[in-house]
């Protein structure tokens, strides 16, 4: 059967199915017009794309739009972390009479793993329900309208859920996982103790994000069995749906990324970056992002090359039982570096020359290991070098990857392995660098991005990534609580969790009351993103011996109360 003939959300979900992001113009729609093996899914903010085409039929996308695999396939992200309310301001406003912020007629949107509904910290006093929609992206059903995959569930569907013996039955949501249940009760649960938010009396829309496809995860060199595994272009067509549900329902939103990835060039220049910073010029939108917890990971490393003809070694350990070592070299575009292999047994593969769109692959004499070197440039956007270097079935011991100087003016270089879950823990740098390793796609230019830091001793988070990004621009704006913080999991049990996504998630709940005071009670009609991000930046709580903005705590610590101090004058 013919692909145009299948039904579209027949052809999303097979297995062989690859999800493709591209910026929508003339030739690409009358492209897609002319070639039914490429399918078109969801228009996003921004003219951006989602496309879908069969995984064999890439290579010829690829040569018919003359682009290359990095710049429009998906990349695979994982959650950042498997709130101290008085800390940060947030319980002081609250109380404050005046304002009487609690997040009222605000949205909050989690693209996560789902929402326990049944709990009664997302539920009104008399047991409805203060989620507006969930779009489950894993179960197959009535999907939004535009969307073709997965199944939504309304207000009017929980509620009755809600009140049936069996909530399932009606709707088969559940968040197994616990990520998304906890974030969505730090942001706005309801009650005391570990069960209060920072927008209490906000609602909610969730999305739910199915596992990526079996394509992506043999591309990035993803376990199988990760079941925590998502794609970027569903996690922009779950921003987009919490702005369509905000739009449809007059209502600003304050939208918490609380998953990354350290593939792509952490600059701001991936097409899912650009399409985060057109929705943070959106009125009545706010996007916070957690930066990651990549410091201590080990999996980053930077330096210079100094000349033409220099050369540098990036060393990199395997483990006995490590499945595949994949390296990132990102340089600036006026370099070119081209790249030789080591063996911890001492086979080298050779120098290859850089020339765009090569695929190397050897299997070593006498190991078992397989070697992939890829060479793609200029990448559109950022105008970069991306060098991917994959050893399949790696030795045991160090591997040296050796960069070469072709061309050079600027020298500098940046390589990054797989987020923290998406690679071996025996896996990582010799000589690591914590700086840079903020995370994909918290260095988009104008979302609020959260580091976190420990409350009783006002200690940076050990593992909080540190910025800038490669543009460089600094990142993180700013930090928020988010060390073994109490919350909601699954079922009722409460739980800590530690990471800047407890922290975004915090900042996220602080956002829909910035929303609130200057959306909904008109104090400042215009406000975005951008706005928001300016105010919290300005209040924030910072120490006389720190030169401010830096690389780890950005601007300082949240501070919602002093931000709304200097707004007003006075409280």
């Amino acid at each position: 059967m013919a692909e145009s003939s299948v039904p579209l959300s027949e052809f999303i979900m097979r297995p062989d199915t690859a999800a493709i992001t591209l910026r929508y113009n003339s030739f690409i729609e009358t492209f897609i017009n002319q070639h039914p093996y490429i399918r078109l899914g969801k228009l996003l903010t921004g003219n951006i794309a989602i496309a879908y085409v069969q995984r064999d039929r890439l290579t010829e996308l690829i040569r018919d739009i003359g682009e290359f695999y990095v710049s429009i396939l998906s990349v695979v992200l994982g959650p950042l972390d498997l709130p101290d309310l008085e800390e940060s301001g947030i319980l002081r406003l609250q109380q404050q009479p005046y304002l009487n912020l609690r997040g009222q007629g605000v949205l909050l949107g989690f693209i996560d793993t789902g929402i326990d509904y049944t709990l009664e910290h997302f539920r009104y006093e008399d047991g409805t329900s203060r989620i507006q929609s969930i779009w489950d992206q894993t179960i197959q059903g009535d999907a939004p309208a535009g969307y073709f995959f997965g199944a939504e569930y309304g207000k009017a569907e929980i509620d009755a859920a809600l009140k049936s013996a069996d909530p399932r039955a009606v709707v088969p949501h559940e968040d197994t996982v616990g990520h998304g249940t906890f974030l969505a009760g730090v942001a706005g649960g309801r009650g005391t103790g570990a069960a209060a938010g920072a927008a209490p009396d906000a609602e909610f829309v969730v999305v739910k994000l199915r596992k990526a496809c079996p394509y992506y995860l043999e591309y990035y060199d993803v376990s199988p069995m990760q079941e925590t595994a998502f794609e970027s272009a569903d996690l922009m067509l779950g921003i987009e749906y919490i702005i369509e549900r905000a739009a449809a329902l007059g209502r600003p939103a304050a939208v918490c990324l609380s998953v990354g990835t350290n593939s792509g060039g952490h600059d701001g220049f991936t097409i899912m970056e650009e399409y985060l910073a057109d929705i943070s010029f959106l009125q009545g939108v706010a996007v916070c992002a957690a930066a990651g917890n990549e410091a201590a990971a080990r999996h980053h490393v930077q330096g210079r090359l100094e000349k033409q003809n220099d050369a540098v070694s990036i060393e990199v350990t395997a483990g006995e039982f490590s499945d595949a070592i994949r390296m990132e070299i990102w340089n600036n575009p006026a370099d070119r570096l081209s790249v030789s292999v080591k063996s911890p047994a001492g086979e080298i593969i050779s120098r290859l020359p850089a020339k765009s769109g090569t695929y190397f692959e050897t299997r070593l004499v006498l190991e078992r290991s397989i070697v992939r070197i890829n060479y793609f440039f200029p990448i559109e956007g950022s105008s970069s070098q991306l060098t991917v270097v994959r050893v399949l079935d790696p030795t045991p011991g160090i591997w040296t990857v050796t960069l070469y100087g072709d061309i050079v003016i600027n020298g500098e270089y940046h390589a990054w392995l797989p987020l923290t879950g998406f690679v071996d823990r025996d896996v990582e740098f010799l000589t690591p660098s914590p700086n840079c390793t903020v995370v994909v796609p918290a260095t988009a230019i104008g979302v609020i991005t959260c580091g976190a830091y420990r409350t009783s001793d006002k200690s940076l988070y050990p593992l909080s990534s540190w910025g800038p990004s490669r543009l460089p621009a600094n990142v993180p704006d700013l930090t928020a609580p988010g060390v073994e913080a109490a919350g909601i999991f699954p079922g009722g049990r409460i739980g800590n969790m530690s990471g800047t996504s407890v922290a975004a998630a915090l900042v996220t709940g602080a956002c829909a009351l910035m929303l609130e005071w200057g959306i909904l009670k008109r104090n400042e009609i215009s406000l975005n993103t951008y706005l928001i991000k300016a105010n919290l930046i300005r209040g924030c709580d910072r120490d006389r011996d720190l030169v401010y903005p830096n690389n780890q705590w950005g601007y300082g610590r949240l501070n919602l109360y002093n931000t709304f101090y200097l707004l007003r004058g006075t409280i």
